[in-house]
């Protein structure tokens, strides 16, 4: 049972990172300014709220359209999510690599979740990156540890499951 529970702490760890540092910014950062800039313009640490989902998708949405597919919709799948981590099943038909991919990916769905739900829909995002004008974007839109535990999860998961593909086809 131990083993099946071990991603768990990677979830709980970006869970407690993307809350620390969400404090950290609502307490030190008046909302809508740069606290600080490094390396030039590169990075900065701003206070900026985010209504709907990535890149602000879904903001002009009614109320109760938010709560169907902000709130209640993403509590559905990370229920499903943590049972296939944790299940006898997820164990057989999951490699370890893959449940600790869900795990990073659950953890930062929780952290946005926690914002949508106790911060009235607003999810505290504050690392801006300068994008240089690519896809014609000055800065890549603002994001938080949450954000970025899925999308570095989802990514590591890909290539995990394109390279089992691969390996299978031989």
């Amino acid at each position: 049972m131990r083993r099946r529970l071990r991603p768990l702490s990677l979830t709980l760890l970006v869970i407690l990172l993307d809350q620390i540092t969400k404090a950290l910014v609502v307490s030190l950062i008046p909302e809508n300014t740069i606290g600080i800039s490094l390396f030039g313009d590169f990075l900065r640490i701003i206070h900026v709220r985010n209504t709907a989902v990535a890149f602000s998708l879904g903001t002009s949405l009614d109320e109760s359209v938010k709560i169907l597919l902000f709130i209640i919709l993403p509590l559905v799948v990370m229920v499903a999510v943590c049972a296939s981590i944790v299940s006898k099943k997820g164990m057989e038909e999951l490699g370890e690599l893959e449940r600790w991919c869900l795990a990073g990916i659950l953890g930062g769905g929780c952290g946005n979740l926690l914002d949508r739900i106790f911060r009235s829909f607003r999810v505290v995002d504050f690392i801006s990156n300068r994008f240089y004008g690519l896809f014609g974007m000055e800065r890549w839109p603002t994001y938080n540890i949450a954000d970025s535990a899925v999308v570095v999860s989802v990514i590591i998961l890909a290539i995990a499951l394109i390279s089992e593909g691969k390996g299978k086809n031989k």
